[in-house]
């Protein structure tokens, strides 16, 4: 991280810079560790909440690509600028909604959640490709990739442990209400922060200043495509997916499959903090897989280790059932590593943030299919067998990992039809 500090190797250009500042205050919120219990604890009920999740895939599912379009035809900088705005004005809102107001409440939460939905899709693609186009060499994007995952996993650490020490007023002192409103206020200031970065951005290859349905429709196709009929780019992004979808389905639920472990809900930060300190130093890790390994080899070994953890979170141990919590939660960063190492280098420069808008769309997809089949399951056994929320919750966290491992296995014997290539190559 001392080259970030001092502006040293890559990051004396300015963007490259900024992308590792910007991205980290984008990412690393302080109400991640409490985000299912922080809605339901407002008022809403659980069906609520799946249905917010629901609301925030769509408005990414719709906006995604275009946006992606958009930064590429406009310029970068443009895109992430709306970004920060947005970040900013989903804060606000989350922090104006008024406690247990019903159908009011929930329609405070759905702006939220569209809001935050069109933000990330306005940033997804953009900041890396604006940092990615900005280097000199494009083989120093692993030292970048690595350092900036370093700052944003230190970053989690402290938002972590804050957020959710704050949350627990009992463990902290604190009035209730007030305290379960402070990780959005610390939210809100550091989407300002994100905010007066991105106007610091200098945009690589300019961009018209404006553009039609037309163009951006000729533009997202023209990247659909490509991502569709090149061989190595859909067998990355379907692999990724099937791996990313119930990863980041569980980091939605953690909160709740922490409880039913029995785990203090003051401890959910540092909970998550312990993932984050991982973080700290599996990026060294990702960079020395991907350089001794083959693409489908690195897919494999993500893939064993998420089975591996999805299978212990199964079974719901009391206390140590955290541990395979923070692994999931590891195997995901390890995953970002690995998709942004291959798409980046895989890509054309003119329409970079469009494939990986597209990747992030089809990411969004794979995310919201396992989200609803996990709901779904949920649902199914509290109904139809009559069990309670708890016992619901185990049977379907118990099942998950066989019907990931057979999804991946199809995955598997596809690639090796189709010969998954042992390098990546631009086509």
């Amino acid at each position: 991280m001392s080259s970030l500090l001092r502006a040293t190797g890559p990051f004396t250009q300015p963007n490259v810079r900024w992308y590792a500042w910007f991205t980290t205050l984008f990412n690393a919120r302080f109400y991640y560790p409490i985000l299912a219990i922080l809605f339901l604890d407002l008022g809403l009920t659980l069906s609520q909440f799946v249905t917010l999740n629901a609301i925030w895939a769509v408005t990414i599912f719709l906006a995604e690509v275009p946006s992606g379009a958009l930064a590429d035809l406009i310029g970068r900088r443009k895109l992430l600028i709306t970004a920060a705005g947005l970040m900013v004005l989903e804060m606000l809102v989350l922090l104006v909604a008024p406690k247990d107001a019903g159908l009011w409440l929930f329609g405070f939460c759905v702006v939220n959640r569209v809001l935050s939905g069109l933000a990330e899709a306005a940033a997804s693609g953009a900041d890396e490709a604006l940092a990615f186009d900005s280097l000199e060499k494009e083989e120093d994007w692993d030292e970048v990739l690595e350092t900036t995952f370093k700052l944003r996993s230190s970053a989690m650490v402290v938002a972590m442990v804050v957020g959710a020490l704050v949350y627990d007023a009992g463990a902290i002192g604190l009035n209730m209400e007030f305290a379960h409103r402070l990780p959005i206020v610390f939210c809100f200031f550091q989407a300002i922060a994100a905010f007066l970065i991105s106007l610091r951005f200098q945009e690589f290859n300019g961009g018209v200043k404006a553009a039609g349905f037309m163009a951006i429709f000729k533009q997202t196709w023209r990247a659909a495509k490509w991502v569709i009929t090149t061989k190595v780019a859909i067998l990355m992004v379907v692999g990724g997916l099937l791996i990313d979808g119930v990863v980041r389905n569980f980091a939605t639920i953690n909160s709740e499959y922490y409880r039913v472990i029995e785990i203090p809900t003051y401890t959910f930060g540092f909970i998550a903090a312990g993932s984050a300190i991982l973080g700290v130093y599996l990026p060294r890790l990702s960079r020395y897989l991907v350089g001794a390994y083959t693409p489908l080899t690195n897919f494999v070994l993500i893939a064993g280790w998420s089975f591996l953890c999805l299978y212990a979170l199964g079974q719901t141990w009391a206390y140590w059932g955290v541990l395979p919590g923070i692994g999931v939660m590891a195997g995901m960063s390890h995953l970002g590593f690995l998709m942004s190492r291959y798409l980046n280098g895989l890509a054309d420069s003119h329409q970079r943030a469009t494939v990986l808008s597209v990747k992030g769309l089809l990411f969004n997809i794979g995310y919201g299919t396992a989200s609803l089949v996990f709901a779904g399951t949920v649902s199914l056994q509290k109904k139809e067998f009559e069990k309670t929320d708890d016992e619901a919750l185990k049977w379907t966290l118990e099942l998950q990992p066989w019907v990931f491992l057979a999804a991946f296995l199809i995955f598997l014997v596809v690639a090796k039809i189709l010969r998954f290539p042992r390098e990546i190559r631009k086509e």
